[in-house]
């Protein structure tokens, strides 16, 4: 068994959502949806380096790892049943797909929760483009992905959150030590 050096895991991570056909782009155009109400300059450039960000952590990469492996593997039909069947239909109980993406937003706090919780129910942007039930039983799988996606989003989402406060009350110390 060989150790798997961290960029390995990073580039697979990365080449896995582009295979999926996910962009950075497409991530941060939620992140910036999440945060426009309470920044309204907020450009996309500041939502992707927070997805980047995001996607540096190995938690996040595995997550990824495995959850597009599971929908490669169910959709040219190499799981067993039921799992094919429970993964093919992303099956509203079954609940794996959410565990799985849920792991890496408890890093980011509450407002990642909240936020996961969100997009899991809305499905916007990409989420939604990405959502299995709309393509039918043939159609391509990303039980895993959506969620995952969801997942990436939050957390750069609430990361972005954090860090303009802390960029506002830097701005406002500032402010005060200059009078």
């Amino acid at each position: 068994m060989r150790r798997v050096h961290s960029k390995e895991v990073k580039m697979a991570a990365l080449d896995r959502l582009q295979q999926r056909g996910i962009t950075i782009e497409a991530i941060a155009e939620i992140v910036r949806e999440m945060q426009l109400p309470y920044k309204p300059d907020l450009t996309l450039e500041i939502c992707m380096e927070s997805v980047l960000a995001v996607l540096q952590k190995r938690e996040v990469q595995h997550a990824i790892l495995v959850g597009a492996e599971l929908d490669r593997l169910a959709e040219e039909n190499l799981l067993s049943e039921p799992l094919l069947s429970l993964v093919r239909s992303d099956e509203g109980l079954f609940g794996c797909d959410e565990t799985l993406a849920l792991g890496s937003v408890f890093g980011y706090g509450s407002i990642a929760v909240t936020t996961f919780g969100h997009l899991d129910k809305h499905k916007i942007g990409i989420i939604r483009q990405l959502d299995t039930k709309k393509y039918g039983p043939d159609g391509p799988v990303h039980t895993f992905m959506d969620d995952l996606v969801a997942s990436i989003a939050a957390s750069a989402a609430s990361r972005l959150a954090h860090r303009l406060r802390d960029e506002e009350e830097a701005a406002e110390e500032h402010r005060r030590a200059a009078n």
